[in-house]
């Protein structure tokens, strides 16, 4: 039965260069918990699983039930500064390739992200330039990793946003599952566009 089982939490740290700690649940990619602390992160997670697998039923994709509390920390990374920019954490589980089915299904769950962010915006009363421009800057690192087209150089942090993100998708469509990196793209994609748009909300957690 689902949920019976453990389930794998990988956990990065100093995730923004403030301490901010995320936790990832290793079955289900772009499912995260954001916090100040490790313990609110890992605790977090059954619930978030939860709301994660809800979420992806009502926009029609297949989920797994978690019941349960059963969920433990099997590895963790620092995301690492650099030129003023973060290079965010990697678990071994990133170095398998997913399947083309789990390729298919998580490029439907990027975009049901990104729409999730686009609505969050849209309805945030003065939403923050510095999150819209933390997520093209690393789509745009993303892109380069891929191989693919950049966007083009746009001042609008909005604007820009929606240009790394077309960018991004294209360059996943173009990689496909094989290709070195994809896993951790799409899981990092994920979590962090239902990460800011909980965060335009107001809500407590991603």
């Amino acid at each position: 039965m689902a949920g019976t089982m453990p389930h794998a939490i990988f956990v990065e740290t100093d995730v923004d260069g403030t301490g901010l700690v995320a936790a990832y649940a290793a079955e289900l990619p772009g499912c995260a918990v954001f916090a100040g602390t490790d313990d609110e992160a890992t605790m977090a997670m059954p619930r978030r699983a939860g709301r994660f697998s809800a979420w992806l039923r009502e926009n029609g994709e297949r989920a797994a039930d978690f019941v349960g509390d059963n969920w433990y920390e099997v590895e963790r990374a620092a995301a690492t500064g650099s030129d003023g920019a973060r290079r965010r954490a990697s678990f071994t589980l990133d170095e398998l390739p997913p399947s083309e089915e789990e390729f298919a299904a998580w490029l439907r769950w990027l975009e049901l992200a990104r729409e999730e962010l686009a609505a969050a915006l849209d309805a945030a009363p003065s939403p923050a330039p510095v999150l819209l421009t933390a997520i093209a800057r690393q789509d745009a690192a993303f892109v380069a990793e891929l191989g693919g087209d950049a966007a083009p150089a746009v001042a609008d942090p909005t604007d820009a946003l929606y240009a790394a993100r077309d960018a991004l998708t294209d360059a996943l469509a173009a990689a496909g599952p094989y290709q070195d990196g994809v896993r951790r793209i799409l899981r990092l994609a994920i979590a962090d566009d239902l990460h800011v748009a909980s965060v335009f909300r107001g809500d407590a957690t991603a």
